[in-house]
């Protein structure tokens, strides 16, 4: 069953697989990793989620040193597909606009995710409908 990218019921099956994939394996640069998003353009308006230790998130966290905000298409390319190019053409458009500390977002683009986090973005993907 594909479900609609930041639907409520998304958010829910991401939990939900989350959980079923256990500990999965952080990267040591990303553990500390808190970053707010703020995802616009979607059929319920702007919608929040955020990055922890690499984990996708439903809603912002409090005292996130970073925050973004970025179109849905673009956020669902970076986010869902892993396509690290969307994330400097956007950037580099204007579309991802960025406040708070900027070296977060540039530890991530350095750091290959573990092979745990890459089968729970694989499923996260086929849950995500085209």
């Amino acid at each position: 069953m594909s479900l609609k990218f930041l639907s409520e019921e998304w958010f829910a099956k991401v939990e939900e697989l989350k959980a079923a994939a256990g500990a999965v394996e952080v990267p040591p640069a990303m553990t500390d990793l808190v970053i707010n998003i703020t995802v616009s353009g979607t059929e319920w308006g702007n919608r929040d989620m955020s990055l922890k230790a690499g984990s996708i998130e439903k809603g912002h966290h409090a005292g996130a040193p970073t925050k973004m905000t970025l179109p849905a298409d673009l956020a669902r390319r970076l986010f869902i597909e892993n396509d690290q190019s969307a994330g400097m053409q956007g950037f580099m458009s204007g579309q991802i606009k960025i406040e708070g500390d900027m070296s977060k977002l540039m530890a991530m683009q350095t750091v290959q995710p573990s092979a745990s986090q890459k089968a729970l973005q694989k499923q996260i993907l086929e849950a995500t409908a085209k």
